[in-house]
């Protein structure tokens, strides 16, 4: 089986595979070139799950409050 591209991967997706990077790495039993290979892995998953924590942010920021304080009109974020 082929690992799932980390740009396909849901926030929580990608920190379950950087959960298992650190515990490989932290386990000390991976030989050096696989240790850079799963520490490079790594780098991408926290830059894909702080993407992911950014989108998330923005789109709470759109959401705007009425009077009463229920939320009343919602945009979607565009990464274009």
């Amino acid at each position: 089986m082929t690992e799932k591209k980390i740009e396909d991967m849901t926030f929580e997706e990608a920190m379950d595979a950087l959960d298992t990077v650190v515990r490989a790495l932290e386990g000390g039993e991976v030989p050096l070139e696989k240790s850079i290979a799963l520490y490079e892995r790594g780098d991408a998953l926290k830059k894909h799950c702080e993407a992911k924590l950014g989108e998330a942010e923005l789109k709470v920021e759109k959401i705007t409050a009425g009077a009463d304080g229920t939320a009343t009109d919602t945009e979607p974020f565009k990464t274009e």
